[in-house]
């Protein structure tokens, strides 16, 4: 629970289904919130890759 909670205040909206998605998608097992969580964490680290990738290089400053 406090992993979840950690991720839902920090990371991109929408990167982590709700409780209830993840039992009907996939179960009630623990495993099941596991690989959400762990799925949340990728989807967290590639937005920020992309955002880094597409961010325009800073201009070179002259002296």
């Amino acid at each position: 629970m406090l992993i979840r909670r950690t991720i839902e205040e920090h990371c991109p909206p929408g990167v982590l289904p709700s409780e209830e998605a993840v039992n009907g998608l996939h179960g009630p097992e623990l495993i099941h919130e596991a690989e959400a969580l762990a799925a949340a964490i990728v989807a967290t680290i590639d937005k920020m890759q992309l955002r880094v990738m597409m961010k325009p290089p800073s201009p070179s400053i002259k002296q």
